[in-house]
């Protein structure tokens, strides 16, 4: 999780209610961690709105 936070601190447009969401989805299940972790990664000039509309569309969401 803190490899997370960290990442989600350096997004360009980032803001607090967004870190605290993400990390609650993300906290629920390895699997979603695992998938959050690798969409930053894969894109590291993804925007807040990136991030959220990638995990809105996730199965489980």
């Amino acid at each position: 999780m803190k490899e997370l936070e960290s990442l989600l601190n350096n997004v360009s447009d980032t803001y607090e209610d967004f870190i605290t969401g993400i990390m609650q989805y993300a906290r629920k299940k390895q699997s979603r961690l695992d998938a959050v972790l690798g969409f930053i990664k894969e894109h590291p000039n993804a925007t807040s709105s990136d991030i959220v509309y990638f995990v809105s569309i996730q199965p489980d969401f």
